[in-house]
């Protein structure tokens, strides 16, 4: 069976803000979705960077041992652009962005994500949030501090915890690996599409509508009768089967949003109801020309800089604030036992360690620990498997972290019975 993606991707500025700074590119073997932040000036740029730094990879040259640490790497090159291009522009501090990676070897998926913005897996029916977000009230929601029907609607929902940003701390991925099966439909989207249509609604489209350009016109259309408060951006894609299908998918990647050249185009509902409101208020005004537009966010920008950035201030601050109150209430016994399920490896003083744990801080109190030391040497692992725990391979269970390090010592013996294997014989005397 030779399985190829059946995909498009769509992306519309919404009807309250003024420039799209998501991002989302979908091709065959490539689907990346990008939700930027920091302003005009920042959030823009920081999608079409996460995109630009992974278009490359939309080729069949991959293995599918490699799909993972292929997208770790560009991912990384990414953040060191984002803090390299911080440290030269006051004006893009505190730039960042989400971002979701999905890359295809034959019928095997690599998936790697940061941030909020979500994927979802339609398989015989049925929706499945596949990403879990990394903002603040879904760490709430994991300690039992709120239900996920009052983290909707929770002032800091937007306070994201984990970001591909100008931070020069290392990032932490999720990352997984997974089959990919005939007749799954895959969907990623901003939150402008997750924030404010239900996902009954989001799967009732995607089950309901065969084609994926007109499932995510329909999406698009949803998130904008319900007021468009924010850019909006979904990639679907289908996995077929050529022969199956009876005609071949189109090749041509798509790249919308941000990091495409129509990033300014007017929103597509501007003759609804909400849409003629918003322009009313001077909002996606569809009289102004392309290069009006770009001089109007320019002579607002200053003036919306300082608001935003004393707003991300005290978001931060509450943040914090609120953290540290979980950690020292009753709040913060349920988030530690949590966190305290959770398990981890990674290296501990040159020696691969399996820990106990989250691996973050909050302030100064580190949420994890190490419980055991193998006898591996970081140094004795492969140029890969080093690479690999650059970044902690999470698992849910002590048994399945000592799995990880059961693979790793099998890979390092079976290495070394290898290069001995090589060697020439010595001569006799």
């Amino acid at each position: 069976m030779s399985l190829t993606l059946r995909f498009a991707t769509r992306s519309d500025v919404g009807l309250v803000r003024k420039s799209n700074q998501d991002s989302g590119y979908a091709g065959p073997h490539l689907l990346v979705l990008a939700d930027g932040m920091g302003g005009p000036a920042g959030g823009d740029i920081a999608s079409s960077i996460a995109v630009a730094h992974l278009a490359d990879l939309d080729t069949d040259a991959h293995g599918a041992d490699d799909l993972l640490n292929l997208l770790r790497t560009r991912i990384s090159d990414a953040h060191e652009e984002l803090v390299d291009r911080s440290s030269h522009d006051a004006d893009l501090h505190g730039l960042g962005t989400t971002c979701i990676a999905v890359l295809r070897s034959g019928n095997k998926l690599a998936m790697t994500h940061i941030g909020d913005s979500r994927a979802y897996l339609l398989r015989q029916g049925t929706l499945t949030q596949v990403t879990t977000d990394h903002s603040f009230v879904q760490y709430l929601v994991q300690s039992g501090q709120l239900t996920p029907e009052q983290a909707e609607t929770h002032p800091q929902r937007s306070v994201l915890l984990r970001v591909l940003g100008d931070s020069t701390s290392d990032i932490t991925l999720d990352e997984s690996i997974r089959e990919a099966v005939e007749g799954d439909r895959w969907l990623l989207c901003s939150d402008g599409l997750s924030g404010v249509v239900s996902a009954q609604t989001i799967g009732e489209v995607l089950h309901g509508v065969e084609d994926p350009a007109d499932a995510c016109d329909q999406l698009i259309a949803l998130a904008l009768r319900a007021g468009g408060p924010d850019n909006v951006t979904v990639v679907i894609a289908d996995v077929v089967d050529p022969d199956h299908l009876g005609f071949e998918p189109s090749a041509s990647p798509q790249i919308v949003g941000a990091a495409a050249t129509n990033r300014l185009d007017r929103t597509r509902d501007a003759d609804s109801a909400a849409g003629k409101a918003a322009a009313l208020t001077g909002r996606g005004d569809p009289s102004r020309s392309p290069r009006d537009q770009k001089e109007v966010e320019a002579d607002e920008a200053d003036a919306r800089a300082s608001k935003r950035k004393k707003r991300r201030s005290r978001l931060l601050t509450a943040a914090i604030s609120l953290l540290i109150a979980a950690a020292v209430g009753v709040g913060g016994i349920l988030a530690w036992n949590w966190s305290q399920s959770q398990y981890y490896v990674a290296p501990y003083r040159g020696t691969v360690a399996i820990y106990q744990g989250i691996p973050q801080t909050i302030g100064p109190w580190h949420l994890s620990h190490h419980v055991e030391l193998s006898n591996l040497p970081m140094s004795e692992l492969d140029p890969f498997a080093r690479d690999r725990l650059k970044t902690p391979i999470t698992r849910e269970s002590l048994t399945r972290a000592r799995e990880v390090v059961k693979n790793l010592q099998k890979t390092h013996v079976r290495n070394q019975e290898q290069s001995s294997n090589s060697k020439p014989p010595k001569a006799n005397k």
